[in-house]
Order: C-alpha cells, then sequence, then structure tokens
C-alpha cells in the first residue's frame, strides 16, 4: 500500500470514529422523564469581557405542572454564534436543575442564551436568560470600578472587599440600577465623577475623583456603568440572540 493510500486510510478510519462518537453521544442522553416549566436558579445578568468564560455556571429549574422538580429532563442550551457552554445539553438532577458553564462571544453586547425542553406533548418550551459580554473599554471602567467605586456602590461584601455602603446614611446608586442612573446623561455622570455629588446637588458623601481619574478613565467607567445597568441604558449595546 503506498504512502497516500495509506493517509487516506487513516484519516477515513479517524473520520468513522469521530462520527461514531458524535453518534454515541446524541444518543447518550434520553430524557426518562419530561417538565412543565423551566425557569432560571441562578446565573443571569453576569458581565465578563468578551471571548471570557464567566465566573458562576448558568443553572436552570425545571418543575411538573405541580410545581415539583423532575428528574432526567433533558435540557438543551442555545445562543448566538460565538458562545460556547459545558456541557451544551444534559438531564436534570434529582433536584430538577441543569448546569453549564458559559463563555461568551468576541462581540462586545448582550447575549441571550436559550434553555429549552419537551413538555409531555413534545412542545418546546423555553427560557432566555441574558449575559453581557464587556468590551476592553467597559473592562477597563470594570476595573477602575473595583479599585475606587465599589467599596461604596456595591452594597454586598466579599472576601477581598468589605462594602461600606450600610455606613453611608445617603445610599449610593449601586451601577446595575439603571431605573436611576440611565435618567442621567453622559455629561451628568462625568460632572458628579469629576467634581463629586455637589456639583449636581446630589449627596456630599459622593467625593470628586476628577485629581485621580483622568478624562479616559472617567469615559471607561462611564461605559462600564451603561453596560451592566438594569433596564438596559440605550448605550448599553447590541442584543445578540440564536439565529
Amino acid at each position: 500500500m503506498n504512502r497516500f493510500a495509506s493517509g487516506v486510510l487513516v484519516l477515513s478510519v479517524a473520520a468513522l470514529a469521530v462520527s461514531c462518537s458524535r453518534k454515541s453521544d446524541s444518543t447518550e442522553l434520553k430524557p426518562t422523564a419530561f417538565g412543565a416549566a423551566i425557569g432560571e436558579s441562578s446565573g443571569g445578568k453576569q458581565f465578563g469581557q468578551t471571548g471570557t468564560s464567566l465566573s458562576q455556571p448558568v443553572v436552570v429549574q425545571v418543575n411538573d405542572q405541580q410545581g415539583a422538580a423532575v428528574a432526567g429532563v433533558l435540557v438543551e442550551f442555545a445562543a448566538a454564534p460565538g458562545v460556547t457552554f459545558d456541557p451544551a445539553s444534559a438531564l436534570t438532577d434529582s433536584s430538577g436543575q441543569v448546569s453549564t458553564n458559559v463563555a461568551l462571544g468576541g462581540l462586545a453586547g448582550r447575549y441571550q442564551i436559550t434553555a429549552s425542553t419537551l413538555d409531555k406533548s413534545h412542545k418546546n418550551v423555553e427560557l432566555k436568560i441574558e449575559e453581557i459580554a464587556l468590551g476592553y473599554q467597559q473592562t477597563l471602567g470594570r476595573r477602575l470600578n473595583e479599585q475606587y467605586c465599589d467599596r461604596c456602590h456595591n452594597p454586598e461584601s466579599t472576601a477581598e472587599r468589605v462594602s461600606n455602603y450600610d455606613n453611608l446614611e445617603v445610599k449610593p446608586h449601586p451601577f446595575t440600577e439603571g431605573e436611576t442612573l440611565n435618567k442621567l446623561s453622559d455629561a451628568d455622570l462625568t460632572a458628579i465623577i469629576t467634581y463629586g455629588g455637589p456639583a449636581l446637588n446630589r449627596s456630599a458623601l459622593m467625593p470628586a475623583w476628577g485629581n485621580t481619574l483622568k478624562k479616559p478613565d472617567i469615559q471607561a467607567l462611564i461605559g462600564y456603568i451603561r453596560a451592566i445597568s438594569d433596564p438596559p441604558s440605550r448605550s448599553a449595546g447590541p442584543v445578540y440572540a440564536k439565529n
């Protein structure tokens, strides 16, 4: 047998192995039950840099018509091209839950994730969850937030940072609070960050950061605030969904 024929044979065997592997993978997950509703347990509205994995898995819950958890239900995840899941499909556990690790696409904006299953009549039941991909400037803004802002504007303490939120007489607005912050223009936010709260007749507890942050830093911080606002701001970026 010549080298060309041998190479063709090897490739054919490899292709057959991959084909068999894919076939066996697709037949491994067979549901033993069906649910009636699917809901989010955790992992929605996270944000991370484009092309990276989210810090927490997305967890969904499948229940029957009486609201009881159902084990053995097949759940599949889908999104716009560029988003990956690990795993992309799985069977619910004894608590009726499935979790998947999500890696964001390479474009900044909001990615709509769809978790779907079938009910007893084989009708599709879907849940849509949004995740946020930050571009370069927005990621810089996130780092500045963690360094200078998060201690007061984020009421949740972490192992790395103790929140000062509860100690403040006038509570700062969390940067996700779109109901309030979306009403402020970029110029308004620039003035408050640069000169402090009194610049717009706001609390003097908001200090002036103009001597610490340069203009590009402030623009990056505002870009981050716009990206993570809930509800989304007009400049939050495009929404990417499955075709």
